[in-house]
């Protein structure tokens, strides 16, 4: 299984523009044999708190139609996209949501950042329960940005037999992130970890690109350079293929 790891620069709130550069790169992506795309945290509108705190149209929901674009994306080449923006909760706060949109357009499942940082605790409500999908006997995991700060999700991941780690963050290019946590998270508990980053400039800085994967053995095996839009392709094995719930 091929898995793309994307990059582009999200304008600000709008929503949009966004949905139509992330169609572009799944139909990319999709074209050169990528099953997931895997975008940025917040890459719908941006990683905006303030603007998204001040601005409530911008909070989608699960079934937002203006995701339709993102949807007929991955029909057109029969791949997962994993897509992040701010999303409804019932506490009245959104959350910093991941929605994996699967082949046939239908939501396989919806992840909640549960550490936030810094400004994000004034603005979003934390989730509160891993996330996780399974494709073509594939299992992942999805983690958001701080999340990959606490080795505890990746160890719960590969207790729960996940393979594939995905990341969705917003990294500038001298986060330690990319030498000290991503190929640990993948070393240290087997998995292969697949990185969604962002370019240009944010409410955090300024996006370092390097979207890309790391081996279980924590080496590089993909990077999207850092500083033209675009993706990287991970090749998982099929070896890597969840097991059944007996163990055979």
């Amino acid at each position: 299984m091929i898995v793309a790891a994307t990059q582009f620069a999200p304008v600000a709130g709008d929503i949009a523009a966004n949905v139509r550069a992330t169609a572009d790169l799944i139909r990319a992506a999709g074209a050169a044999g990528a099953r997931v795309v895997v975008f940025a945290e917040l890459s719908l509108t941006g990683y905006a708190p303030r603007l998204i705190r001040d601005e409530p149209e911008l909070v989608l929901t699960d079934d937002d139609p203006r995701l339709e674009a993102v949807r007929e994306a991955c029909r057109e080449v029969s791949a997962a996209a994993v897509v992040g923006g701010p999303g409804r909760t019932a506490a009245g706060r959104p959350a910093v949501t991941t929605l994996v949109v699967g082949p046939d357009g239908t939501l396989l499942t919806r992840y909640d950042k549960r550490h936030l940082y810094g400004v994000e605790a004034e603005v979003f409500e934390p989730g509160r329960a891993d996330g996780r999908f399974e494709l073509d006997g594939v299992r992942f995991a999805l983690a958001t940005c701080y999340d990959n700060r606490f080795p505890e999700l990746a160890e719960r991941a590969a207790a729960d037999n996940c393979r594939v780690y995905l990341a969705s963050s917003v990294l500038g290019a001298d986060n330690d992130s990319f030498e000290t946590v991503y190929p640990a998270r993948a070393r240290d508990f087997g998995l292969y970890v697949v990185l969604g980053n962002v370019l240009g400039t944010n409410e955090d800085g300024v996006g370092g690109g390097l979207a890309g994967g790391w081996g279980p053995d924590g080496s590089r095996l993909a990077d999207a350079g850092p500083d033209k839009p675009g993706y990287a392709l991970v090749d998982v094995p099929e070896d890597v293929r969840a097991a059944a719930p007996d163990g055979r």
